[in-house]
Formats: C-alpha cells, sequence, structure tokens
C-alpha cells in the first residue's frame, strides 16, 4: 500500500479553506498512486481555537463529513483527518478514516494536552481500535496518546500493522525529542508502521514543529518532513520486515505477570 502524509499550515477556523487544501493534497497524492492520505490533528479547522471549537464542532453526519466523502469517492483514496466532533453537549478532538467507499472510522483522543485542550474537549473513553485497510491492520491516535507506550502496545497487541497518528506538536526542543526520539521508537518496539502528521507554520501565537514522519517497522524512515508544507510518500508492506520483528519478538516475549502497572 502507498502512504501518503500531509505536513499542513492550517488556515485558522476556516473550515472551507482547510477542506479545499486537503481536497488539493488528497488530488497529487492520487496522482503517485497513494491509497492513503493522512493530515493533522484538527487540520479541518486549525488547533489553535481555544472557546471557537465550540461553534467549529460537528457531528458524524455533518458537512464536514460530507465533504471528506466527497473526497475520497473523487479521488480514489482512504482520508484520514482530525476535526472537532460534537456528540450532544460535548466536544471531542477526534480523527476519522474515511474510504472510497464511503464507510469510516471514529477515534476521540483519549489522552488530553494541557489546559487548553481540557478546556475546550472531553477525552474519549474507548480504547483505540484495530479495523482493515487494503488488507492491512489499522489503528489510530492523537497526538499526546502516542506518547504513552500502552496505546501503541494495545494497538500492537491487537493485530495492528499500520498506526496512524494526526498530531498538533508544537515548536521546541522537548517537541522534537518526541517527533525524533519518541515516536520512531514506538514504531520499533511494537513493530509497526506508524504515520505521524504534523502541523506547520504558525497559528494565531502558535508555532508548530513539523518534522513529520512515515516510520517502518524497524524505527527506519521511510520519509521525513522539514518545517514546511510538505506530502510525504512511502510504501507499506508488512511482509518486508518479517526477519526484522524476529530479531525482536517484544510482543510474543512479554511476560505481563511480571508488570506491575
Amino acid at each position: 500500500m502507498l502512504i501518503s502524509l500531509y505536513q499542513m499550515q492550517p488556515l485558522s477556523g476556516d473550515v472551507p479553506g482547510n477542506i479545499g487544501k486537503i481536497a488539493r493534497a488528497a488530488m497529487a497524492a492520487a496522482e503517485m498512486g497513494a491509497d492513503l492520505l493522512v493530515t493533522p490533528e484538527l487540520g479541518i479547522s486549525g488547533y489553535a481555537q481555544g472557546a471557537g471549537f465550540a461553534s467549529l464542532a460537528e457531528g458524524r453526519d455533518g458537512p464536514i463529513m460530507e465533504a471528506l466523502r466527497e473526497i475520497a469517492a473523487d479521488c480514489g483514496l482512504a482520508i484520514c483527518a482530525g476535526f472537532p466532533e460534537r456528540d450532544g453537549a460535548h466536544v471531542y478532538n477526534s480523527s476519522v478514516l474515511v474510504r472510497p467507499d464511503g464507510s469510516a472510522e471514529f477515534y476521540r483522543k483519549s489522552h488530553l494536552y494541557g489546559e487548553g485542550e481540557r478546556a475546550a474537549f472531553k477525552p474519549g473513553s474507548e480504547p483505540p481500535q484495530v479495523f482493515d485497510l487494503n488488507g492491512i491492520k489499522t489503528g489510530m491516535l492523537i497526538c499526546y496518546d502516542v506518547e504513552f507506550p500502552e496505546n501503541v502496545r494495545t494497538l500492537a497487541l491487537a493485530g495492528a500493522e499500520l498506526v496512524l497518528v494526526p498530531t498538533a506538536l508544537p515548536q521546541g526542543l522537548i517537541s522534537r525529542r518526541v517527533a525524533d526520539i519518541v515516536v520512531p521508537a514506538r514504531a520499533f518496539e511494537n513493530g509497526v508502521f506508524l504515520v505521524y502528521a504534523d502541523l506547520c507554520g504558525t497559528e494565531n501565537e502558535l508555532s508548530y514543529g513539523g518534522r513529520s514522519v512515515i516510520l517502518g517497522p524497524d524505527g527506519d524512515e521511510l520519509a521525513r518532513a522539514g518545517m514546511m508544507e510538505t506530502l510525504l510518500v512511502a510504501e507499506v508492506n508488512p511482509a518486508a520486515y518479517d526477519e526484522a520483528r524476529a530479531q525482536n519478538p517484544y510482543l510474543t516475549d512479554r511476560r505481563p505477570g511480571l508488570y506491575r502497572l
């Protein structure tokens, strides 16, 4: 499967504008033969919205989803995108995977980062799920979620071969350690492909770190972005990494009875 990643400069609060940017990226990715486009955390709305998320949030049957389904169908590829999701009185920081046939998978961020996110969103209460995507077992997390090793391990133990992580990592030294050290370690220690799609540029007073990356199950970089808007592409073939997994059988050599969590 050929995967594309769109490192994106968001248009703050401009949902139609951001959907338009994702549509253009999807068209470019489709022309290169990609089967999947992964875009950043809250890329549909912009991340630095604060109280504005309440008015931007939509349900799973709203215009945002309608637009993403149309793009996926027109371009013939699946799209992973982050959006503010409304469910009754609650707003969630969510991601969706939309297939060309209109079917969709959803995930709500379970580990909210900082007071800003905690003020704007309700944390998701369901563990990440594994689903099929073009014959590859796939799961989703969002940004801070991936920094908790239990999350990726939960997906790996459930059979995930590919983990999609829309993110909005800010600029800074500690953030760079996450993108350059923590995220590759998650791929390596679980033997999974991992797609880490960040925002870039600035939004209001927030600057994003970029450094989006597509990683193999051996932790190697298949494609890495810098600080600017970028469309990355990489091939995902789980069978090509059977030897790497055999050399580091962390999942099968686990001894859960010894661990105190």
